[in-house]
């Protein structure tokens, strides 16, 4: 996505939280999830943030192996109260 405005639910935004605070872990899998403090997320949520190029795994990890998550440029720009994801 390129310079379109986004609109993240309250749900979406605590993830993303959670994961700047390093609370996160993404397991490796066809479709990724995501462990804050130990539990799951919402998997719909969780998929729309890693769709959005607003969290991603560390490193790469084996198949069903947790890797710790963290927030890329743009979901830093949207924590910091942007709205507008760039390239």
């Amino acid at each position: 996505m390129t310079g379109g405005g986004v609109e993240l639910s309250r749900r979406e935004l605590a993830i993303l939280r959670a994961v700047a605070a390093g609370r996160g872990a993404l397991t490796s899998s066809c479709e990724p999830d995501l462990t804050v403090d130990g539990c799951w997320c919402d998997h719909a949520a969780v998929h729309n943030l890693i769709k959005l190029g607003l969290i991603m795994a560390v490193q790469q990890a084996g198949y069903g192996k947790p890797a710790p998550a963290v927030v890329t440029r743009a979901g830093e720009a949207i924590l910091a109260g942007g709205t507008e994801i760039a390239a």
